[in-house]
């Protein structure tokens, strides 16, 4: 393939651009601009299955089984090595699809001049030759030259390391994955994909794969369990040795006995769980990034939520107009229109171009040169020439912007200044114009336009929603503090906003004062702020506790949300904002945060729940059948009906993805002492009703060997499962939210295999009769009522006792409080 950067020759952005054919032909010529993903093929995923620990163990067993002619049990050892194998690749198969439908979700977009036409395409079907408008906050899309405009400050760093932006100029190339800081240009691809120099070094490059407070919790959940197996399984073979029993035998059984009680399912579980639920977000219009993400939205107690375009619609409609040098109010919007661009459909342009009565008057000029607005400068600014030659500068910005180049009189300032606080006090964005002959210093202050950005119509109901949930919502604006404390009135957020000023910048974070970080967390909204603030309040309230949200759009504001616990990019965001965020709103508004709030909060239960199901899972298979053999000595249960509870167990737990839980009205943190109290009560319980229907088996119904392992085969199985549905709620498992139709069928049917299985044998198990069997669902049954009484009782015992801790923590930290010890010793005096 030839070097795309020597195939093309410069173009004007006056031509019309490729046309669509020829673009078609050049992309089948140089391929999409993406880089290959080294793709690991489906069968090779599958064989890594059969590899591993857990795979070996089954392996030895199946081997040894073999060694001595068990051959139906060596049939089923090798079906459950397969089926473990099967549903591993299948809940990763469906985990990674999901993941690759949320990224062509985001697939980068690029505006591209095609058939004479400006156009938004996705950045892989650019070629060689295509020309691009690229603006503050875009991420380069391709390798491409600057062909018009006066500068692009971008930043390099994750190319070449470079700290600071970089300023590149007309016929100066710029680098695909660099990050525009400033400025706006037009410019012509050069190389695309695999040719760009991003492509050439991107086998350098690795994103690490970071894992959330959760899945570590449960992985050394999943450690413990296999300690735990480890050394009561060692117990059980060094005894049963010392018994002279046959050591192959002993050996099979120890080696499926720990597969069964190692939470082999749980990594596909976590992936299954995360996954459905990010794709359940995605059709709500919130986008998923990062899955472990998921857990830190459950816990989120604060929201930082920008303003314009979040809470208010973000569609400006011009107010009044207050006239300073300008000679009516129709040329003071002439001269802001002129400062704008109307292709930007930038919601303060489309203002002032709709508030312009004849929009003729454009065509006498001509704009020869555009500065864009960025949050640093809060203004725009463009040379323009008129029909008679006579060339000007025109800007608009911030106010306090403009009238500081003006250099107003005093009476002017004071005039200027009621003006902004008076359209401020309703609520109204002020909006500065000015202009200057090409070679003054001295700018004229035209005058100044107000316009309106209304909230919301479900802004006042989805606070009033978040803050049910616990979660404090707290307005980031960047307008002054009048507006800010009008509209948070008006949503009833509250009126005790901040000024930016208080608030450190970038450097400054360390050494901040008790005095500011408790300011920045009862405050209700910060005002006048600029993105270098956003990281600052982030971090502060990070340090005092809180797991933190920040909404943001801007290229700017990437360090916050990337800083954030959950970095929000919201609707029409830069692709800057959307590359640091955790979550991608496809939709205006705050709702559908409260939404993707709601689903990791249910995420967490299920995960919870799944926890402490498969911890009193393994305490009671483990501690019931180790201590059965030593006290009883023999096996009250054998391999294969091991590995059959494996198979019947397995597939309903793979449905609590899909479970109805509750949805808690507090942030839910990992609470591991809680998780291990409920499990271990649970777990006890049910060893306990174990060895209760074991010596029933025995004592009063007089069954021999093999009839007490099916009645213990099937007392496990089906109580099992009720485990399963006590441990997936806090309250009694009979009341709401009932379990979820796939999770009730996949019991439903299990279960009538495992007592069909127990009733016939079918040559794998000695069968019992079916009024064993009656006896067998009423013990089961009510065990799991037993087991639901004693998990509510351990709750409510552990909520108890939080309390009071909460309420002994409280009165302490009041006590040792700085103003009561000033009081006093004021008192003292």
């Amino acid at each position: 393939m030839t070097d795309s950067k020597t195939t093309t020759t410069p173009k004007t952005p006056k031509d019309k651009g490729l046309s669509s054919n020829e673009a078609a032909r050049l992309l089948q010529q140089y391929g999409p601009n993406a880089l290959e993903e080294k793709k690991v093929s489906p069968i090779k995923k599958l064989l890594g299955y059969f590899w591993g620990p857990i795979p070996w163990m089954i392996e030895v067993a199946a081997v040894l089984s073999a060694t001595v002619r068990h051959w139906p049990d060596f049939f089923i050892i090798v079906a459950l090595l397969i089926f473990n194998a099967g549903v591993g690749f299948w809940q990763e198969y469906t985990a990674g699809n999901a993941v690759e439908a949320l990224k062509k979700e985001l697939a980068q977009k690029a505006r591209v001049l095609r058939d004479g036409a400006w156009k938004v395409i996705d950045a892989a079907g650019l070629v060689p030759g295509d020309i691009l408008r690229i603006r503050l906050g875009d991420v380069v899309p391709a390798d491409a030259m600057i062909v018009e405009g006066d500068y692009l400050s971008v930043d390099q760093s994750a190319l070449t390391g470079e700290s600071l932006p970089v300023t590149k100029k007309q016929n100066e190339e710029i680098f695909s994955g660099t990050i525009v800081k400033q400025g706006e240009v037009v410019a012509e691809v050069t190389a695309t994909g695999k040719n760009t120099r991003f492509g050439k070094t991107a086998g350098l490059v690795e994103q690490a794969k970071t894992v959330s407070h959760f899945q570590k919790a449960v992985l050394t959940i999943g450690d413990y369990l296999i300690y735990v197996s480890l050394f009561l399984v060692t117990i059980l073979v060094l005894v049963q040795l010392h018994r002279h029993q046959p050591w192959i035998d002993l050996i099979q059984f120890a080696l499926i006995l720990t597969v069964a009680s190692i939470p082999v399912a749980m990594p596909a579980v976590l992936s299954m769980t995360m996954a459905v639920g990010a794709m359940l977000l995605s059709k709500k219009k919130a986008i998923v990034t990062r899955l472990e993400s998921i857990e830190e939205m459950a816990s989120m107690d604060i929201l930082c939520s920008d303003k314009t375009g979040t809470l208010t619609q973000n569609k400006l409609t011009l107010g009044d107009i207050a006239v300073f040098a300008a000679k009516d109010e129709q040329e003071v919007l002439l001269m802001a229109a002129l400062a704008s661009r109307e292709e930007n459909r930038d919601a303060i342009d489309e203002a002032v171009f709709l508030g312009l009565q004849d929009k003729n008057l454009l065509q006498a000029f001509t704009q020869t040169k555009f500065v864009p607005f960025d949050p640093v400068h809060k203004r725009t600014e463009a040379t323009v020439q008129d029909k008679d030659g006579t060339i000007f500068v025109v800007t608009k910005g911030a106010p306090q912007v403009i009238m500081e180049m003006a250099k107003l009189n005093e009476t002017d300032q004071k005039r200027a200044a009621k003006v902004v606080d008076d359209f401020a006090a309703e609520g109204y964005r002020a909006l500065g114009v000015g202009m200057k002959k090409k070679d003054d210093q001295a700018w004229t202050f035209l005058g100044i336009l107000s316009l309106f950005d209304p909230p919301r119509e479900d802004s006042a109901e989805t606070i009033s929603r978040a803050k049910k949930y616990g979660v404090n919502i707290k307005m980031v604006t960047g307008d002054n503090l009048s507006i800010a404390r009008q509209i948070a009135g008006k949503l009833n957020l509250g009126t005790n906003i901040l000024k930016s000023d208080i608030l450190p910048v970038s450097g400054q974070q360390k050494n901040i004062s008790a005095d500011i970080g408790e300011a920045v967390e009862q405050a209700e909204g910060f005002a006048e702020v600029f993105p270098e603030h956003k990281f600052s309040i982030v971090k502060i309230l990070q340090a005092q506790g809180h797991i933190t949200g920040m909404t943001g759009d801007g290229v700017n504001d990437a360090p916050a949300l990337k800083q954030a616990d959950v970095g929000i990019a919201v609707s029409g965001a830069t692709d800057a904002a959307r590359a640091a965020a955790d979550l991608v709103l496809t939709s205006p508004g705050l709702s559908v945060i409260i939404t993707a709030i709601e689903e990791a909060r249910r995420i967490f239960e299920r995960m919870n729940a799944y926890a402490i199901y498969r911890i009193s899972e393994t305490i009671r298979i483990m501690f019931f059948v180790v201590l059965a053999m030593i006290f009883f000595n023999f096996y009250p249960i054998t391999a294969i009906m091991i590995i059959l509870l494996a198979f019947f167990n397995d597939i309903p737990i793979m449905t609590i993805a899909y479970d109805h839980t509750g949805l808690e009205q507090k942030p839910v943190r990992w609470d591991m002492h809680q998780v291990i109290s409920v499990a271990t009560a649970m777990g006890i319980v049910g060893v306990l009703g174990s060895f209760g229907m074991l010596l029933i088996a025995i004592d009063w119904l007089h069954l021999d060997v093999t009839q007490v392992q099916t009645y213990v085969f099937l007392k496990m199985a089906v109580a099992g499962h009720l485990v399963l549905f006590v441990a997936r709620s806090k309250e009694h498992f009979w009341k709401r939210p009932w379990p979820a139709p796939i999770m009730i069928w996949s019991a439903i049917v299990t279960k009538i295999a495992a007592t069909l299985l127990a009733a016939y044998g079918f040559g794998f198990i000695t069968p019992i009769t079916w009024p064993e069997i009656a006896l067998i669902w009423a013990y089961s049954i009510g065990s799991a009522i037993v087991t639901d009484l004693v998990k509510v009782r351990v709750y409510h015992h552990l909520q108890d006792n939080k309390l009071r801790h909460h309420t002994f923590v409280k009165k302490l930290s009041r006590s040792l409080s700085p103003k009561r010890f000033s009081r006093r010793k004021a008192m003292n005096r």
